[in-house]
């Protein structure tokens, strides 16, 4: 429940501005003249607003659609990603969005049209060449749905970009937008999922893996590519006989044929970003791990980190071929 709403006043009277005052009417309204006044400042507890986020209503003015890093592919050599929304409904404690920004409250950028204006400028300039538009990155894609309707806009957008893919990441099971329309085959769904003993840890607020495998066969029994995303990849000591189980799970109830791909990944964040949360969790026994700093990023130790790759990859490709694996290299 959202209990204050803070509306950026040149956007104060634009149509989705009105639909979001609609849905909470008991809300406490806060105008200001631009997000950052609420979201940037330095002396926020990310770990105290977590616990009741406020909603910003904001508009974006650039970078609507940015270069993926190197390495974030599932498939395609042009990637980018966008996020209509900062922070996430979830409270993940490996999640890296903790240590990039000072506030947990959620920004909510109104002005669709402008990226997807951005998007459709991208696709032009290489008419003839695969693109991957990975959203969820700074958000979760669907988690909001109900509030953001950001699904029904967008998907009707790019099944009329003949050259462009759309990435769905979520953990969330909001999918009634998606099972109400037609099945897009350049829309992938693709749900991050981890074994119950790291979820029920580490994952607070989000779906149940149960909850999410149910959602994620609806989609695919309905037509929906769907994708895996098996990231990050979290140690605990018997964590080979978890992720034999856990990936025995999954592929129990996946149908290959709507399977558009596979990726994988280590726990890893930015040296900066680990500090930070590790000082708003330092009881958090994820952190407690055989961790290591190289390059600027804290994982696992090297040995240790070849270690669960090694093992995880040969499991998946005994379910998968290797034309739907993507490991992640970032």
């Amino acid at each position: 429940m959202i209990h204050t709403l803070y509306i950026e006043e040149n956007i104060r009277q634009h149509p989705r501005t009105l639909e979001v005052c609609e849905r909470f009417p008991k809300a406490r309204k806060v105008i200001c003249e631009r997000y950052g006044e609420v979201f940037n400042p330095k002396a926020q507890n990310f770990r105290l607003q977590k616990q009741q986020p406020a909603l910003i209503l904001a508009e974006k003015y650039k970078n609507f659609a940015l270069p993926a890093p190197p390495g974030y592919n599932i498939g395609a050599k042009k990637n980018y990603y966008f996020s209509h929304m900062l922070n996430c409904l979830y409270d993940c404690r490996y999640c890296f969005l903790q240590g990039m920004y000072q506030s947990a409250n959620y920004v909510f950028f109104i002005n669709f049209e402008d990226y997807q204006q951005e998007i459709q400028q991208i696709c032009q300039a290489s008419p003839n060449e695969p693109i991957h538009f990975f959203s969820g990155y700074d958000c979760d894609s669907l988690a909001l749905e109900p509030m953001t309707g950001f699904a029904d806009q967008f998907l009707p957008f790019f099944a009329d970009i003949p050259n462009a893919w759309l990435e769905l990441r979520t953990k969330s099971t909001q999918i009634r937008s998606l099972l109400n329309r037609t099945p897009d085959p350049q829309t992938i769904v693709a749900f991050s999922l981890s074994p119950d003993e790291i979820a029920t840890k580490v994952e607070d607020k989000a779906p149940t893996l149960a909850r999410r495998l149910d959602a994620l066969c609806k989609l695919q029994e309905q037509g929906w590519p769907v994708g895996l995303r098996f990231d990050p990849l979290i140690y605990q000591t018997d964590y080979q006989q978890q992720y034999k189980r856990f990936f025995e799970q999954v592929f129990s109830r996946i149908t290959l044929k709507s399977l558009h791909s596979v990726s994988l990944g280590v726990f890893r964040l930015p040296e900066k970003y680990f500090k930070k949360i590790h000082n708003l969790y330092p009881e958090e026994t994820l952190f407690a791990s055989p961790l290591e700093t190289k390059n600027k990023v804290t994982s696992y130790k090297a040995e240790l980190e070849q270690e669960m790759l090694q093992y995880c990859t040969e499991l998946l490709l005994s379910y998968i071929p290797e034309s739907k694996f993507f490991p992640c290299t970032l």
